[in-house]
């Protein structure tokens, strides 16, 4: 396969995403590669818009829209309100700011390449790779589309709580939203736990961690996900988990993917910020 550096959660720490990124340089050399972002480019951290700007600016990257960025979108249009922590004034007031909400915006919420899929958070266990793309695109098509902030405001909410298949309009497409961006825990029948974010030893009862579920139809695709700073780095034959928590103190990784999970090779910059815990 062509080779491709996925990278993990920045939420606004662009010194460390600089120097992420002239490592793998150093490491490419004059070979080409591509540069795959699991989504929560911004948020928290202290340079969301150089983060927003130095990837959008990128002619080899492909990232996938998270919560966070997905919270910008819902701020720039004036739905939702940053609440303490939040540090999206700088993109919000930057005088390039509608230029960078319309590419953010464009942005997929799953990518599909070389039997690796890439998603911010997680995956319905009942879905296969093909639904799971095809339910991706009813949002993005939403997101692109000339209405898109009229009803932007009804993606946020935790009901329902379990995708079905029946589901049609803003619910549906809510349920969606939430299973990309939102997933960590859920149910033997897929519902989500949306309170629950410690790591797999704090499980509660009747859940699991998505991944975890038998049976699950996308185990047999590599999946790449972020989204999950306390699970921390997870490095299996079909699982990919790439959130280490840099924004909290912790490292910015990435992995660069390959056809056989034991030559996959990880590099880390450590975090020069330790944004509080809220």
């Amino acid at each position: 396969m062509a080779t491709v550096w996925a990278i993990g959660d920045i939420q606004g720490c662009d010194t460390e995403l600089a120097a992420l990124l002239d490592l793998i340089q150093q490491k490419q050399g004059e070979q080409p590669y591509k540069l795959w972002f699991c989504g929560d480019l911004i948020n928290r951290g202290p340079d969301s818009v150089k983060v927003l700007r130095r990837i959008k600016n990128l002619k080899n990257a492909q990232t996938v829209l998270g919560n966070h960025d997905l919270f910008l979108l819902a701020c720039a249009t004036g739905v939702r309100e940053q609440k303490r922590g939040d540090t999206l004034d700088q993109i919000l007031y930057a005088p390039d700011a509608s230029e960078l909400i319309a590419w953010l915006r464009r942005q997929p919420l799953a990518v599909v390449e070389h039997h690796h899929l890439m998603v911010h958070a997680g995956l319905h266990p009942f879905w296969d790779v093909q639904q799971a793309l095809r339910l991706a695109n009813e949002v993005e098509q939403f997101l692109q589309s000339d209405q898109w902030e009229e009803n932007l405001k009804n993606l946020w909410g935790n009901i329902p709580s379990r995708f079905e298949e029946h589901l049609t309009g803003l619910p549906r497409l809510r349920s969606i939203v939430n299973i990309f961006s939102r997933m960590r825990f859920c149910s033997l029948d897929g519902t989500q736990d949306f309170k629950n974010k410690e790591s797999v030893d704090r499980t509660i009862p009747g859940f699991m961690p998505w991944f975890e579920v038998p049976g699950r139809r996308t185990a047999s695709i590599v999946t790449l996900f972020g989204h999950w700073s306390t699970l921390g780095l997870v490095n299996r034959p079909n699982l990919i988990g790439l959130d280490t928590g840099c924004v909290w103190g912790g490292k910015l990784t990435a992995c660069r993917l390959h056809s056989d999970w034991t030559q996959r090779e990880f590099v880390q910059i450590k975090s020069t910020c330790a944004v509080p815990r809220l």
